[in-house]
């Protein structure tokens, strides 16, 4: 099985450029998608990639703005809390009755950190993949429109609640996390670190944030395979020709409980696919 994530920065925009080949070149079984920036009734058709049968959308209230999508080749149970829970006359994909009842129970057991932010802004998916849950997020930046003005929140608030929602879904069965995380972890993971440790994605606290995740036993997979690797970004700046020159962060992850990461036989930056100004990755299982 192969699990490809990608911040989008917005699906309306990465529609229209092409990115149907590269997609088919990956042939991901389920592709997570953060920062879609749009609801289903804003698309034209929901018939583009028909490569993915099912389409399953968490849009945030706020137009234009955050979102996690979840396409998948088969059909999933998906839980989450928001606006779109149980509205589905958009959303012609995947959308039977016994999924729709199966993720009501879900639902029941299953209380995501969307739930701590109002109005909803759509950044936790999580798809029961039958020996594994999936969890697709898009965690908030600390900078929120200004200058580390939502740190607080992902310090105190945003950041312990996810490591418990984690937590308690991992009791049930193995679980894998993949999304934008918005944080660089370690100074490997950024091209000048020295100049960012007051700059949102790598302040302490959210480094301290994401070192939980670490210390009790989830994996950051790309580590996992490659140690000591420099220079290996998913996201650049628009600015100062940064993605040619390659001075970027990794802030997009793959994690896994430990039961599972095992069973991960590659990981991938595909630094080369354009249309964002992140990069998608990929697991094989």
């Amino acid at each position: 099985m192969r699990i490809i994530s990608w911040n989008v920065n917005g699906l309306r925009a990465i529609l229209t450029k092409n990115c149907e080949r590269d997609l088919l070149r990956l042939d991901p079984d389920i592709l997570c998608l953060q920062e879609i920036k749009v609801k289903p009734a804003q698309l034209p058709t929901l018939d583009f990639w028909p490569q993915f049968a099912f389409k399953y959308f968490h849009s945030a209230e706020r137009p234009g703005y955050s979102g996690t999508a979840i396409f998948s080749k088969s059909e999933l149970t998906i839980a989450f809390t928001g606006n779109d829970r149980g509205d589905t006359s958009h959303v012609p994909c995947g959308t039977s009755e016994e999924v729709q009842r199966d993720g009501e129970i879900l639902r029941q057991y299953i209380v995501t950190p969307d739930a701590l932010i109002e109005p909803q802004e759509g950044r936790v998916q999580v798809a029961d993949c039958g020996d594994f849950f999936l969890v697709n997020v898009y965690t908030p930046n600390a900078n929120g429109g200004a200058e580390l003005a939502r740190l607080s929140f992902r310090h105190r608030i945003w950041d312990p609640a996810f490591f418990a929602f984690l937590t308690k879904l991992r009791v049930q069965k193995p679980v894998i996390i993949c999304g934008d995380f918005n944080v660089a972890h370690q100074e490997i993971d950024l091209a000048h670190p020295e100049r960012n440790h007051f700059s949102a994605g790598f302040t302490d606290e959210e480094r301290e944030g994401f070192s939980r995740y670490i210390a009790h036993g989830f994996s950051d997979i790309f580590r996992q395979f490659y140690p000591d690797k420099p220079d290996c970004y998913t996201w650049w700046s628009y600015r100062m020709r940064a993605r040619q020159r390659n001075v970027g962060w990794r802030i997009d992850y793959f994690l896994t409980s430990e039961t599972i990461s095992r069973c991960v036989k590659s990981v991938e930056i595909y630094n080369t696919i354009l249309g964002s100004d992140h990069a998608p990755i990929g697991v094989d299982l």
